[in-house]
């Protein structure tokens, strides 16, 4: 390893990476709750980045859901919002890095909600568009403010659900695919701090719902899988630079639907778990910037779909 005459890290080394006189450290990426078909799960594994070994924390969300909305603020905490089983909840679970422990915020969602997706603009904000509520299609995009862990309404995107999620940090959130009254191919933004709300150009290979979403911040972010008529095992990317979309010739290890992406940024994304016409707890692997597709050897610590997924990328 080798030092500059600041102390500063000279090259890239395992997760380490410099970002002007400081460091980001990546740490693991989590996912949460999701549905086997016998039972929903309260469960959250984690996959630490250096080593890709799962372990399951020892506290799991409050309850089991099926389709709740993670994101986080990543170096802070991750949260879990929302989801169904039992009942549609407003609840929101709250995991503290680097030691794990789950609490759950006083603040709630403004509508109990599920199967959306969530982004967030780390160290600003969390966002939840669209989504099921507890009495049908939702329209609203909630907020949740980190500072001050409290929820607002921002600017709506219109009712969608069974979309894939990831951001642009400090630039834009994206929602892709999905359900808002038929299946889409649609890619809409989020431009920070403003929450203006924007479509792109560019649109997915298919129209399809359930697609999982995850993002090399800076550089892309990426959507896969789904179902179309049929399950999708392509991989779109989209460039951030000019919003245009690519379709990778790296496809996810089999054709599947309601898995969930987390995002290492500038290592690699993760889509975990889905349908495959059968429950999966494989974890299919992307490696930027060559955008190859690997297995883990690991795997989630039971086979479902419908769960959730956030990382702790250190902060920005």
């Amino acid at each position: 390893m080798r030092f500059d005459s600041r102390g500063l890290v000279s090259t890239y080394i395992s997760q380490w990476m410099p970002l002007g006189d400081t460091t980001r450290q990546s740490v693991a990426g989590y996912y949460a709750g999701g549905d086997t078909t016998a039972v929903v799960l309260a469960t959250i594994d984690k996959i630490t980045f250096a080593t890709e070994v799962k372990s399951t924390l020892a506290t799991g969300m409050t309850s089991g859901k099926y389709g709740p909305m993670g994101f986080a603020n990543s170096g802070t905490a991750g949260y879990v919002a929302g989801g169904a089983g039992g009942g549609v909840v407003t609840r929101i679970d709250k995991v503290a890095f680097p030691d794990d422990t789950k609490s759950t915020l006083t603040a709630t969602l403004t509508v109990a909600r599920h199967s959306g997706a969530g982004f967030s603009n780390a160290g600003v904000a969390g966002y939840i568009a669209g989504s099921y509520t507890d009495v049908g299609q939702g329209a609203t995009t909630d907020k949740v403010t980190f500072a001050t862990e409290t929820v607002a309404t921002t600017t709506s995107s219109g009712f969608r659900a069974y979309y894939g999620a990831f951001a642009n940090n400090g630039v834009a959130g994206y929602y892709a695919g999905g359900n808002d009254g038929s299946l889409t191919n649609s890619i809409g933004k989020y431009t920070f701090p403003a929450d203006t709300v924007t479509t792109l150009s560019a649109t997915l290979t298919s129209a399809k719902s359930y697609p999982a979403g995850f993002a090399s911040s800076g550089t892309a972010g990426y959507v896969a899988g789904g179902y179309d008529t049929n399950f999708v095992s392509a991989i779109d990317k989209i460039t951030f630079s000019a919003d245009t979309k690519s379709t990778l010739s790296a496809t996810l290890t089999t054709a599947r639907s309601a898995a969930s992406g987390m995002g290492n940024t500038g290592v690699a994304g993760y889509v975990a778990g889905g349908n495959d016409s059968g429950m999966l707890a494989a974890i299919d692997k992307v490696t930027f910037p060559a955008d190859t597709k690997s297995t883990l050897s690991a795997t989630l610590s039971t086979a479902n779909y419908t769960g959730t997924a956030f990382s702790n990328e250190g902060t920005f």
